[in-house]
């Protein structure tokens, strides 16, 4: 498991780009067979990917459980949500199979012991992006397709940046004890993401970035609305962006990401926007 420690804004102000793409930027999720995981100490959150080819393969499979959480088993005082974003696989938590297909989302709640990965087809595997948060509470693992997200539409052409936003961990949707995930999904002539900019004081939020078209990047803004800094992106990359931080994105296409927040609240609305025309 990487470790990633908290930074503050004071010191990023000085950061090169090497050393703000170490400090926030989470690439190779996918590996085959394999559990890929980044711990952030910014409201220790966890990111990540599994991507079952030739195997079965658990949750905690390269992780030392009790060295990184001091806890018996994953879940014992965590809460995780995870979206698919390959081909057909299964999730099956404490014997309950669970179908996964491309962009199902599945939350699964604190004190579930055993969780293991599988693709339907090797040759087609599946790709589990998956944000764990603390918890104090359990509530109902659950599966959520598509259809079953509150949808938001947000911005027009004119702005480029006509886009949906799909709650599916969300208040509104399912009870949880802090995480929210949802996916944003931009349509073709539209690259702007999240704009106006704005911080979230009260909580943390990673992003992963996919269905980027080859040879495109996305350029995610961060850093202080008056000091901005950038890290330019790639397919199936995740970004983390500590409370001090903006998170928007401008891409060379459009594309679509997964949002995953945790912190002091649950209220999507609760942001400190900074108007664009201030930004630096």
């Amino acid at each position: 498991m990487d470790i990633r420690y908290s930074c503050n804004q004071r010191d990023v102000k000085r950061y090169t780009t090497e050393e703000l793409r170490k400090e926030f930027l989470i690439e190779n999720l996918f590996v085959q067979d394999t559990v890929t995981a980044v711990y952030s100490h910014v409201d220790r959150m966890v990111t990540l990917g599994v991507m079952p080819v030739s195997e079965t393969v658990p949750l905690d499979k390269g992780i030392d459980i009790w060295h990184n959480f001091g806890t018996q088993y994953f879940l014992e005082r965590r809460e995780l949500g995870m979206f698919n974003v390959g081909g057909a696989g299964k999730v099956t938590v404490d014997g309950t199979v669970y179908p996964l297909g491309y962009k199902d989302c599945l939350y699964i709640t604190m004190g579930a012991k055993e969780v293991l990965f599988a693709s339907d087809d090797g040759a087609k595997p599946a790709k589990f992006y998956i944000v764990s948060a603390p918890a104090h509470r359990s509530y109902e693992t659950k599966l959520l397709k598509i259809a079953d997200a509150a949808k938001k539409p947000l911005g027009a052409m004119e702005t480029s940046n006509k886009r949906t936003i799909n709650q599916f961990i969300h208040p509104s949707v399912l009870k949880t004890c802090q995480l929210s995930m949802g996916m944003t999904v931009l349509e073709p002539g539209s690259v702007w993401n999240t704009m106006p900019a704005h911080t979230h004081e009260r909580r943390m939020e990673v992003y992963f970035y996919f269905e980027v078209p080859q040879d495109n990047v996305v350029f995610h803004m961060m850093g202080e609305g008056q000091e901005t800094r950038h890290i330019v992106m790639q397919n199936e990359q995740a970004v983390i962006s500590p409370s001090w931080s903006i998170h928007a994105g401008a891409g060379t296409s459009n594309y679509t990401f997964i949002w995953a927040m945790g912190g002091e609240n649950q209220a999507f609305d609760d942001m400190d926007v900074i108007p664009t025309t201030e930004l630096r």
